[in-house]
This record gives C-alpha cells, sequence and structure tokens, in this order.
C-alpha cells in the first residue's frame, strides 16, 4: 500500500511542475487567445539567470529565485513590445508564427553560451534528507516546488477575478475593440500578459532546475510536453492547468510503477496521457474547465 501512495505523492509533485510549467500558455491565451510556442525556452530562460545569479554572481539562492522572476518578467515584456505588438489586429496565425521563430531565435543564441551543451545543478539549500512517513517520502525540494505552484496558482487566480488590471485582461481576450472602446490598452495588457508568463516561466524553469537539474534540452522541451496538459485542463483555466496537470502526473505515475515495472510494458507512460487526452476531447473539446464559446454566423 506505502507504494500506492508513493506512486500518488509522485504523481502530484510530477503534476504540479507541470501545472506550473503550463500557467505561461494560460496567462497569455487568456488574455490574447495566443499560442507561445517559445514558452520552453522562456522557461530555460529563467531557470538559466536563476542559476547564473546564484553560482557566478553569489547571491543567495532565495533572492536569485525572485530576481530571476522580475528580469524574466521585463524581458518577455520587452519580446513582446518589440516583435509581437505590431500584430495587434492581425491574424492569429501570423502572431503564432512569430512565436516559433522566437523559439528558434533563442535556441540559437542559448546554444552559442555554455547552458547550451552542458548539464548544471544548483548548489543544495535545502536538507538533503527526505521527509517520510509511513514508508512514503518527498525531498524539501520536491516539497517546495508544490507549494510554489500552488501559492503561485493561487495568487493569478486572484488577480484575475479581483484586480482591475486582470479583468482587463478577460476582456481584451473576450473582445479587443470593445475594450478598446471603454478606454483599455490593449497593446498594455497583452505586455503584461507576456511579462506575466515570464514570471511564471523563471518560476518553473528554477524549481525544474532544482528538481531534475539544468539542462537546456530537458528545460525548452517543457514548452511542448505541458501542452497537452494545456489543452486537456482548458486552455484558458488556470484551475484546468492544476487539475490536468496532476491527472497527467499521476496517470504517468502509476503507468510507470505499475505496466511499465511490474508487466514490461515500457513506454506507456508516455503514451497512456496523450490516449486519455483523445478520449477526453472526444467527450469535452474545451478541456475540462475551457470556456464554452458559442458563434453566431
Amino acid at each position: 500500500m506505502s507504494y500506492f501512495f508513493q506512486l500518488v505523492v509522485s504523481g502530484i509533485v510530477v503534476g504540479s511542475i507541470y501545472a506550473l510549467s503550463a500557467l505561461g500558455f494560460v496567462l497569455i491565451y487568456k488574455s490574447s487567445r495566443v499560442l507561445n510556442l517559445a514558452h520552453g525556452q522562456i522557461i530555460a530562460t529563467g531557470a538559466f539567470i536563476s542559476y547564473g545569479l546564484t553560482v557566478w554572481a553569489n547571491v543567495p539562492i532565495y533572492i536569485s529565485f525572485l530576481l530571476s522572476m522580475i528580469i524574466t518578467f521585463f524581458l518577455a515584456m520587452s519580446v513582446e513590445k518589440i516583435f509581437l505588438r505590431r500584430l495587434i489586429g492581425e491574424p492569429i496565425i501570423s502572431v503564432i508564427m512569430v512565436t516559433i521563430g522566437l523559439m528558434s531565435i533563442i535556441d540559437g543564441l542559448i546554444y552559442l553560451t555554455p547552458f547550451g551543451s552542458e548539464n548544471f545543478s544548483f548548489p543544495p539549500f535545502l536538507p538533503q534528507q527526505p521527509i517520510t512517513y509511513a514508508g512514503v517520502s518527498i525531498s524539501y525540494t520536491q516539497l517546495m516546488g508544490v507549494i510554489i505552484t500552488f501559492v503561485l496558482i493561487g495568487v493569478f487566480s486572484w488577480f484575475f477575478k479581483k484586480s482591475t488590471v486582470g479583468i482587463s485582461m478577460r476582456a481584451v481576450s473576450d473582445d479587443q475593440l470593445a475594450s478598446m472602446s471603454i478606454g483599455v490598452s490593449v497593446p498594455r495588457v497583452f505586455g503584461l500578459a507576456w511579462a506575466t508568463a515570464g514570471l511564471s516561466a523563471a518560476a518553473a524553469g528554477s524549481v525544474i532546475g532544482n528538481i531534475t537539474g539544468l539542462n537546456f534540452d530537458t528545460l525548452h522541451a517543457f514548452g511542448i510536453i505541458v501542452f497537452p496538459v494545456v489543452i486537456l485542463g482548458g486552455l484558458d483555466s488556470l484551475l484546468g492547468a492544476v487539475v490536468a496537470g496532476i491527472i497527467m502526473g499521476l496517470i504517468q505515475q502509476f503507468a510507470s510503477g505499475y505496466l511499465d515495472g511490474n508487466w514490461g510494458l515500457y513506454g506507456t507512460a508516455q503514451v497512456l496521457p496523450y490516449i486519455l487526452l483523445l478520449v477526453l476531447l472526444l467527450l469535452k473539446p474545451h478541456g475540462l474547465f475551457g470556456t464554452h464559446e458559442i458563434e453566431r454566423v
């Protein structure tokens, strides 16, 4: 029985990482209906900034974590202002193609640095002995990742529901022209959407880097790995990102623990989440918590 609960705990940890990584997708889509396919590269950038501040600048890791979020906040805002602001009002496919171009550019820039070809590890800053109870264990780093995920989800949920800026961002997502007619600045909203997505990406990158180590290929792959999570939860739902992330994490851990480990069916942990995604989307095309829009023609 302890093995079962260990898989549950591991699934929640993995799912929390997925949810935190998916936040950037949701934040941008919730405000602008744009899919940022360069999100994985922004996650990697935030992680490497945090590592550089910690190891090379000797900044305490708690401060470097916050600084990386702030720096990536302004970097993402600058990317939106330089590359994407001119495309406001253009077809969505044009904006998505620009994000693909950004993905290639950031890949090239990082591969020019040592981060593109080597593995790195954050210096340990939490107790190395895991927390163990009734045969179930979790490391302090994993616990920290789960806590950070749920804190950020709570903050962003409040932001979109209660704050004036958050409500403006939701309004722009629904109808840009109507929002402009009542004085909402669409360019400002888009910039803030990208900036907050960059902030969450830096948090995700730092958490992933502390748990798995820093490898560029692994980090930027999260931009694609979590895409099924975003689709399953609903592209514009923060709650959906959490629920879908944990569902995916649990499925992968159970498949790995029981099917791969006991039956020798290797690879099911990578396949089963996509099978579930296909089945659920046949029943709920907008995802578990996505907004169901009805268009008049």
